[in-house]
């Protein structure tokens, strides 16, 4: 069994509810499954640590969760143009993984959230690919064969999947922006069994 990692931080919902759909894709594919995880929020208080369990949703990563899975699906809301501080802050703390080489050669994806339709989204994916490229990871996106990648007028990028959450983040995903999240997480997927990783 190949089991893929989705990791994402949400502040308002619109992430969490793509990497559930992203996961959903990675298990249509025989094979596969998906172990979703994220990060906790950065303190504003120096020196404060939150509990090691969440309150609610998936349980925070653990550097075992990157070593172990055969792909990574990375989600982050945009924080001006840029990936949140929480999963940045994470990142930075994987140099362990990056002299080891322990996810070299192991496929990954991106996604992201935004409250404005022109508010960063391409330049939030490819900031989260910047430390997956130090990594040794092999980039996948989507291909323009997804024809909701021609249609969509809410999210949907070549870089990975994207979503217009709206001014104060009430916007639901529209069909197409669900359909490429479960496309991505399919085309993870299948590279990863490809790649044997």
């Amino acid at each position: 069994m190949s089991e893929l990692l989705v990791l994402y931080y949400s502040r308002h919902g619109s992430v969490a509810q793509m990497a559930q759909l992203i996961a959903r894709g990675m298990e249509k594919v025989p094979g596969c499954s998906a172990r979703i995880r994220t990060v906790p929020a950065v303190s504003t208080v120096c020196e404060a640590t939150a509990d090691s369990i969440p309150d609610a949703g998936p349980p925070y990563v653990t550097p075992y969760d990157l070593r172990e899975c055969s792909g990574l699906a990375l989600g982050s809301p945009t924080r001006f143009g840029n990936m949140a501080a929480a999963l940045k802050y994470f990142l930075d703390g994987t140099s362990a993984l990056w002299l080891s080489g322990a996810l070299i050669g192991k496929p990954a994806a991106v996604f992201t959230s935004t409250s404005s339709l022109h508010g960063g989204q391409e330049s939030t994916l490819l900031s989260m690919m910047l430390p997956l490229l130090h990594h040794g990871m092999l980039l996948t996106g989507l291909p323009y064969s997804e024809t909701a990648l021609m249609n969509t007028t809410t999210g949907g990028t070549p870089y990975g999947a994207s979503h217009f959450a709206g001014a104060d983040n009430s916007k639901p995903l529209s069909a197409d922006e669900q359909q490429l999240c479960r496309a991505l997480g399919k085309r993870l997927a299948e590279t990863a069994l490809k790649l044997g990783t």
